[in-house]
């Protein structure tokens, strides 16, 4: 007897050690909030579509005594995403001008591409909010059109002509390259 519930139970642990496994491979992208619209399950992402190449940032401010406050700290944290991205983004594509031209000259490129960003981010909008009526919680979207950053690569005095070549030469194939790394 007391073997069989050993046996059992030593079954029933390895059940759930399989299913705890597989459980982790098949992660979802969805958070799952019920009654939220789809951006804010969808969460932060870099898109590529018809429409354009869009970096969107999606944050979340708890309840705070201040509802105006709780909005301004959404609205921030949305567009600190998209910063991240687009940063990650400029990262990315410095690293793949410099392999490609072998360009020692990236310390300063990197500069001026940092102010370039910071330029282009200034154009970051905040589309839509969303307030949780369970917890509270406000939701904030936030979006970047990267033809802003592309003009402000193109306008920027300080970078070399073969950097804004490379750029807008590749700046389409490199964004949908890091949109695909991003899923």
């Amino acid at each position: 007897m007391l073997k069989r519930s050993l046996s059992a139970a030593m079954i029933l642990t390895v059940l759930a050690g399989l299913a705890a496994c597989s459980s982790r491979e098949t992660l979802e992208s969805d958070m799952g909030i019920s009654g939220a619209p789809d951006w804010v399950n969808e969460g932060t992402q870099a898109v590529d579509d018809d429409d354009g190449r869009y970096i969107q940032g999606v944050a979340y401010a708890p309840p705070l005594n201040n509802q105006s406050l709780q909005i301004s700290t959404a609205d921030s944290r949305a567009r600190a995403e998209v910063a991240r991205v687009v940063s990650s983004y400029v990262d990315s594509t410095l690293s793949d001008y410099s392999s490609s031209t072998g360009d020692s000259a990236v310390s300063s490129i990197e500069q001026t591409l940092v102010s370039s960003t910071r330029t282009a981010l200034n154009g970051v909008r905040i589309k839509a909010r969303w307030k949780d009526s369970n917890t509270g919680n406000v939701y904030s979207f936030a979006e970047m059109d990267m033809e802003a950053l592309d003009d402000s690569i193109q306008t920027a005095s300080k970078l070399s002509d073969n950097f804004k070549a490379f750029y807008s030469g590749k700046a389409n194939a490199n964004f949908e390259r890091f949109v695909q790394g991003q899923q």
